[in-house]
C-alpha cells in the first residue's frame, strides 16, 4: 500500500488527467467522480513501480480507460439511458471551442481515445499505441481519420 504523501501527490498530478479522460468516455459527473475514486483506489492498493513519471502517468491513462470501459460494459449501464449532462450543461467554454468538443465527444471511442492523448495530452503515435496496446500505424491511421471525421463535421478546409 502506498503512503499518505505518494497518494496526494498523484491525486494532484494525475486528477485532471483521469477526469477529462473518464468526462470523454462516460459524460456524465457522477460516474465520473465513481471512476475517479476507482482509479486512485487501485493505486493506492498496487504495488507496481514505476520506472518513470512517464510510466505512471500512462498507467493512470490506461487503468481509467478501461474502468470506463468496464463501466459502459457493465449490465447496470446497458440498461439505463445516458443523460449526456455534459451537452446539457450551460457552456463554460467559448462557442468554438464547445463546437469541437461536442464533435470530439461524438467520435467512435476508438477515434476519442487517439485524439484525447494526442491533442490533450500531447502523446505522440509510438506513445499511443503503446498506452493503447495498439500498433504505431493502427495510432496513425485512427487519428487521420478522426480528422477526416471533425474536419467535416466542423466544415474545415482540410489543412490540419
Amino acid at each position: 500500500m502506498r503512503s499518505e504523501q505518494e497518494v496526494n501527490r498523484a491525486i494532484e498530478q494525475y486528477s485532471d488527467t483521469v477526469r477529462r479522460l473518464c468526462m470523454i468516455h462516460l459524460k456524465n459527473d457522477a460516474d465520473t467522480e465513481d471512476i475517479f475514486q476507482t482509479v486512485f483506489l487501485k493505486y493506492v492498493l498496487s504495488s507496481v513501480r514505476f520506472e518513470s513519471q512517464a510510466h505512471e502517468k500512462a498507467w493512470f491513462i490506461r487503468v481509467t480507460v478501461n474502468a470506463c470501459k468496464d463501466l459502459l460494459r457493465s449490465f447496470f449501464r446497458s440498461r439505463t439511458t445516458s443523460l449526456h449532462e455534459l451537452m446539457e450543461q450551460p457552456a463554460e467554454l467559448p462557442p468554438d471551442h464547445q463546437e469541437v468538443l461536442e464533435a470530439v465527444l461524438a467520435l467512435p471511442p476508438k477515434y476519442r481515445d487517439v485524439v484525447y492523448l494526442h491533442y490533450y495530452e500531447a502523446y505522440t503515435a509510438p506513445e499511443i499505441g503503446q498506452i493503447l496496446g495498439k500498433n504505431v500505424n493502427t495510432v496513425y491511421t485512427l487519428l487521420t481519420r478522426s480528422k477526416q471525421m471533425l474536419r467535416k463535421k466542423l466544415g474545415g478546409d482540410g489543412d490540419a
